[in-house]
């Protein structure tokens, strides 16, 4: 397979892969800064990646504004090229862990042949179930935890994630590649789990927040050894520093209180389970 380009080959066993893509649901970088996050502090090597020549597109008619996000990326400095790059879709491994992290720019053309390259690397690699973590935007406030939609391959890995404080996907709408990875596992006999954080539409910078949200529920599916304090302490500058910009703002103040407060709404709208929530919590009522 021309496209899937392999540097070197780890030996692994049993492995998982964790996707993440740039473009599509990756609002507040949290799909890419997921698999940043992970691949680092395990130590991730790169070790293959696909060829971006047959599944990007780098030039449309429109504004510098418009096309800005298709063209190749490139750096100049003191009248020098110092640096130029097309699109990149790299796969990382952690032998200790037996894990394939893969991160890539989700594909405008041939995605039949884009997804075929990451099942082709999963079959050599003894892959049986893949990840993908992304975000949408929605009524939610920073004030609170993300929520987090989840939607699988197979009616077996649900009972699988009854612990992890998912809510099964209601969704009718525009596909994305990680959609059709999911339609594609069942026939290629691997098992697809998708993480989807809901991030406040109101906040356009990278959130640690959601990344926190998703990759502590990763650790412990995964079963990974890895601290995540700096993550945490991230996400709490995060909420430190929005809280200080909002109260700037009477008006955006005003309505992330309105989202705060159907949040705790929707959150204990039933007495049955606020007190199921409370022995969850191992709380006793007064």
């Amino acid at each position: 397979m021309e496209n899937l380009i392999i540097h070197k080959k780890p030996t692994l066993e049993t492995t998982r892969m964790v996707l993440g893509f740039s473009g599509w649901m990756d609002g507040g970088s949290v799909s890419t800064g997921t698999i940043e996050y992970l691949k680092n502090n395990l130590k991730a090597k790169k070790f293959a990646e696909i060829d971006p020549k047959n599944f990007h597109i780098f030039n449309l008619p429109g504004t510098m504004e418009q096309v800005a996000q298709f063209r190749p990326y490139c750096r100049i400095q003191n009248g020098f090229l110092t640096d130029f790059q097309y699109p990149q879709n790299e796969f990382f491994y952690d032998k200790k862990n037996n894990l394939i992290f893969f991160s890539g720019k989700e594909p405008n053309l041939q995605w039949d042949e884009y997804a075929d390259c990451i099942f082709e690397l999963g079959e050599r690699f003894d892959v049986k179930r893949m990840y993908f973590i992304g975000s949408v935007a929605g009524p939610i406030p920073h004030t609170r935890e993300p929520r987090i939609s989840c939607y699988v391959s197979s009616k077996q890995q649900k009972a699988q994630l009854k612990d992890y404080d998912l809510r099964f996907t209601n969704y009718e709408g525009p596909a994305s590649i990680t959609t059709l990875l999911t339609k594609l596992s069942k026939k290629k006999g691997i098992e697809m789990i998708n993480f989807v954080a809901e991030i406040p539409i109101y906040v356009q910078t990278r959130n640690p927040k959601g990344i926190k949200a998703i990759t502590k529920r990763l650790v412990k599916l995964l079963d990974i050894d890895i601290d995540l304090g700096e993550l945490f302490k991230r996400s709490d500058e995060f909420e430190k520093n929005m809280n200080e910009l909002v109260a700037k703002q009477p008006k955006l103040a005003e309505q992330v209180k309105k989202l705060e407060e159907n949040y705790d709404k929707e959150f204990f709208d039933q007495k049955g389970d606020f007190e199921e929530w409370l022995r969850q919590q191992g709380i006793d009522k007064l």
